[in-house]
């Protein structure tokens, strides 16, 4: 079976991390021009969720509304902006949905605590919110990918004499609740506190109660270009991030569509367009594709 693609095309390469680093991430920003594939659901098998939702029409799809770069809306916009979301558009695309009509797609805002329950009981069908990939995770949902690979790192005062994560061996550093970066702060000999959000973290450093943030360096790319001047990202990765799509378990047809959608958006450019768009203006190059799992079949 064939799949029908999308090639979505950014008209700006602004959006939420370039606005973020002129302090002004609530602006509005030009919509992703994007080609919504015919006939799509007549692509799909009989039986399969991409079926489904393909003749429905609508999708919910869980993103992050606090990572600039990544996943950032604000009361201002109608639109979540960011390199995770422009990959759900690919997706979402590709079953003859137009990702950008607010009525047909719903993004739903997902914070690290929430991604497995909101997959299992329903309220979105995919998750795209910087979601690593592990074991435990896979015992509970599917996630398919990667298809970006990172590292954690810190954030601290621009002013911090912190300077890799030896530095914070007995210090207090913060990430998500729910998140792989508690546990592996805490595995370097750090004290792990854990926020709801990410924006409440960054406050904390901001505001001294904490010494550092962790997670997965793109992640605070964002917020140091956010808050230029005031905060910074030091030292060498400490972890592998592969950030993958999760879906329902008990939907494993959907891990190969995802990879192989992922695969030509990358192929065709779509890819580089994106993280350009979204990730480009922190500076970060733009990377090759990871080799992604292998779906069971």
């Amino acid at each position: 079976m064939r799949f029908t693609r999308t090639k979505a095309i950014i008209a700006t390469a602004g959006l939420a991390l370039a606005l973020a680093a002129c302090g002004d991430a609530g602006d509005d920003t030009e919509a992703v021009d994007v080609e919504v594939a015919d006939d799509a659901a007549s692509s799909f098998e009989d039986g399969t969720r991409m079926k489904e939702l393909a003749d429905a029409g609508t999708i919910n799809v869980g993103v992050k509304f606090d990572q600039p770069g990544l996943g950032f809306k604000d009361a201002a916009s109608d639109m979540p902006t960011g390199f995770d979301v422009e990959m759900a558009k690919v997706l979402v695309a590709s079953l003859g949905i137009d990702p950008n009509d607010t009525e047909k797609v719903k993004y739903v805002e997902t914070i690290s605590d929430n991604r497995e329950p909101f997959l299992e009981d329903g309220t979105v069908d995919l998750v795209l919110a910087s979601y690593s990939i592990t074991d435990e995770r896979r015992a509970v949902v599917g996630q398919a990918g990667p298809y970006l690979v990172t590292g954690q790192q810190l954030l601290v005062a621009a002013d911090s004499d912190i300077a890799d994560v030896a530095d914070v061996e007995g210090e207090e550093v913060c990430s998500v609740t729910g998140s792989t970066s508690l546990d592996n702060i805490e595995a370097e000999g750090a004290k792990p506190v854990g926020f709801d959000t990410y924006s409440e973290c960054v406050e904390k450093v901001l505001d001294g109660t904490v010494s550092a943030m962790t997670t997965d360096g793109t992640i605070l790319a964002g917020y140091a270009a956010q808050n230029e001047g005031d905060l910074k990202v030091v030292g060498d990765e400490f972890s592998e991030e592969r950030i993958g799509v999760g879906y329902s378990i008990d939907s494993p047809e959907m891990c190969q569509w995802i990879v192989d959608t992922i695969t030509e958006a990358y192929d065709d450019g779509t890819y580089e367009e994106a993280f350009t768009a979204t990730l480009g203006p922190s500076g970060v190059e733009v990377p090759e594709l990871p080799e992604m799992d292998a779906c069971e079949s």
